[in-house]
């Protein structure tokens, strides 16, 4: 599984004309599944997004995880992070799960972060989303399990 979070201000997923999900200070986190993965990676990469340090303490060093601050989570389901962009001009998704695994385990990362974390939002999978973000600091970080 692929993470690319990003720490922001603020993070809202509209669809439909509609805002599906929003968060003040925290991650957005684009959330791709590929094959072989499992829910033991969805796991694995769940703990390593809630304890990641990325925010800073009282001397603004990145000591402070997304556990620790409280901060918001928003999960956006991301497919095209399996992309191979190594050769051409058109990216492969070959290496990316079939959609029915990709959206059970886009559930489960989901299922599991409301119960370990206090505020989490999402999109919704397969949805044509519109993504709004004010990145803090730029802080991006690419994480896999």
């Amino acid at each position: 599984m692929l993470a690319l979070i990003q720490r922001v201000s603020q993070a809202s997923v509209t669809i439909d004309n509609e805002i599906n999900g929003q968060i003040g200070p925290g991650i957005l986190l684009l959330l791709g599944v590929q094959k072989g993965d499992d829910r033991a990676s969805a796991d694995k990469l769940l703990k390593k997004v809630l304890a990641y340090r990325i925010f800073g303490d009282e001397d603004d060093k990145m000591n402070l995880s997304l556990s620790q601050t409280g901060g918001g989570l928003l999960v956006i389901s991301q497919f095209t992070l399996a992309a191979d962009t190594r050769k051409g001009l058109r990216p492969s998704f070959s290496s990316a799960a079939p959609p029915a695994l990709g959206e059970e385990l886009y559930d489960y990362f989901v299922e599991q972060a409301r119960q370990c974390h206090p505020q989490v939002e999402t999109g919704r999978f397969g949805a044509d989303m519109k993504v709004a973000l004010l990145n803090d600091g730029p802080v991006t970080f690419m994480l896999e399990s």
